[in-house]
């Protein structure tokens, strides 16, 4: 039985899959709305939504390292989870309420950020133990559960856009804390299923003063997330202190191993650096491309007319469509041995991400009178990127369990989504720039050259680094493999 085979999965395999899946759908909910409800409830201009929505999710990142130290070391992979999704639908809850106030909305992001950092890490953490070392079942499990992820955000992403449309934010909102409320049930009627893995802190209680420390320090870090989204400086000078200290740690750990673990290491800290790249590219949906689909696009699929907010469906949408496919071939090639490695992959991800934004220019040049391009192009676009994204970010995770040592999966799996934030901060900045030129503009014909510019420059520039990727693949697996 092929090693892809969703049913050959260990138990705990499912109650994983599952709670993922809930999880990112309040998650990608929020998502899909915030950037416009920045402009269009709280009345931001377009460049400061672009920029506070990527200091939002540099949050949003830049905790997860934390919580996944606390799940580790702490309070334990499984109750750090089910924590942090409660802070999150508890910011889900206060953002349904937030109406125009926007010290609510920061208050409510501040949750958010905090919540989703308790939590991301520890999910799959818990899953990497539940495969032996050497099991080979390890890359499709990875790459499943990232299809759960896509069903998540798939389900939110198109329907959320819809529920605020005809019920109003709040609605939207509140769909997104109604997927926590699921994601916490299911764990508390499937936890059994798990009840032998996890960190060493699962298995033993928490003082009752460890207890009331964390709980003051997730209600303080909440507040500051608040305090600093009114003063942006504040959160790229936040980011570049924890990315930091985490990059330090992190070359301690490498000089500190030996032989292969040593090598290994530094493969992994070299494929994270590369996929801040890739990250710069990937935020720019829930931003400056989710903007050109609402200025410049046809919201028209198979002769039905959709809300253009829900073109960003379309990556979760190939993911899914793509996913099994992409296991299923990992499999095959690994069991011959002759299987692309772990970099050359990565590298082939920044390729198809690089076309991904070189179709645009393509788009533009057959636009209608009216400056609008066919959603066929957008169909097109987010197939690329999303084959780019399940060959880097799909694999991330199981590139982490791989090269880093056991000891270290939930600080090193913090630190790959620490990559993210980085990168949100640049690509709010990234992003700013088309808000910045079309500002004065009022047309579709007036913001579609400005559009083609900025993603022929994007594909032009990830294509280069894609190149270089591809040169070094061989030398990083030389070294994984020595």
């Amino acid at each position: 039985m092929s090693q892809f085979n969703i049913l050959n999965q260990p138990k705990p395999f499912y109650l994983i899959f599952f709670i993922e899946l809930w999880e990112r759908f309040g998650y990608y909910g929020l998502q899909a709305l915030l950037s416009i409800y920045l402009v269009r409830q709280l009345g931001m201009e377009d460049d400061d939504a672009f920029i506070t929505f990527g200091a939002f999710s540099a949050l949003v990142f830049g905790f997860v390292s934390i919580g996944g130290f606390v799940g580790d070391n702490i309070f334990g992979t499984k109750r750090t989870m089910v924590l942090g999704a409660v802070v999150m639908m508890v910011g889900y809850l206060i953002m349904a309420m937030a109406g125009h106030q926007q010290t609510i909305v920061y208050v409510a992001l501040g949750c958010i950020a905090v919540g989703n950092g308790l939590f991301k890490a520890n999910p799959s953490s818990l899953l990497a133990k539940c495969y032996e070392e050497e099991d080979n079942r390890l890359d499709g499990a990875f790459t499943l559960y990232y299809m759960s992820i896509n069903i998540g955000s798939f389900l939110s992403m198109t329907l959320v856009p819809y529920i605020a449309e005809y019920m109003g934010w709040g609605a939207g909102f509140m769909a997104s804390a109604i997927g926590l409320f699921v994601a916490v049930s299911n764990y508390f009627f499937m936890r059994h299923w798990v009840g032998d893995i996890g960190s060493e802190p699962d298995f033993r209680p928490v003082p009752w003063k460890t207890r009331l420390l964390l709980y003051s320090g997730i209600i303080v870090a909440c507040g500051i997330s608040a305090w600093i989204l009114h003063y942006l400086l504040m959160a790229n000078i936040l980011l570049a202190l924890v990315s930091t200290a985490a990059l330090l740690m992190f070359l301690k750990e490498i000089i500190a191993a030996q032989g292969q673990e040593q090598r290994r290491m530094l493969v992994a800290l070299i494929l994270m650096l590369e996929a801040v790249v890739f990250f710069v590219m990937y935020m720019q949906m829930p931003t400056s491309l989710n903007f050109f689909a609402i200025n410049n696009v046809e919201p028209v699929i198979l002769g039905i007319t959709i809300n253009p907010v829900t073109f960003q469906s379309l990556n979760p949408f190939w993911i899914m469509v793509a996913s099994p496919i992409m296991a299923w071939i990992y499999n095959r090639t690994e069991l011959h041995g002759g299987g692309p490695s772990m970099p050359l992959k990565f590298a082939l991800g920044m390729l198809f991400t690089s076309i991904s934004f070189l179709v645009f220019p393509l788009a533009a040049y057959f636009a209608n009178h009216q400056g609008m391009v066919s959603s066929g192009w957008m169909v097109l676009s987010y197939f690329f990127q999303s084959i780019g994204e399940l060959l880097i970010s799909g694999l991330g995770l199981a590139m982490v369990a791989q090269l880093v040592p056991e000891r270290l999966h939930g600080f090193i799996m913090g630190i790959w989504f620490l990559t993210s934030s980085a990168a949100s901060v640049i690509a709010g900045y990234v992003a700013s720039l088309t808000a910045l030129e079309i500002d004065d503009l009022s047309s579709a014909v007036d913001t579609l050259p400005v559009y083609s510019e900025f993603f022929t420059d994007m594909g032009l520039f990830s294509l280069a680094v894609s190149v270089g990727m591809l040169l070094s693949a061989h030398w990083l697996n030389r070294m994984i493999a020595d």
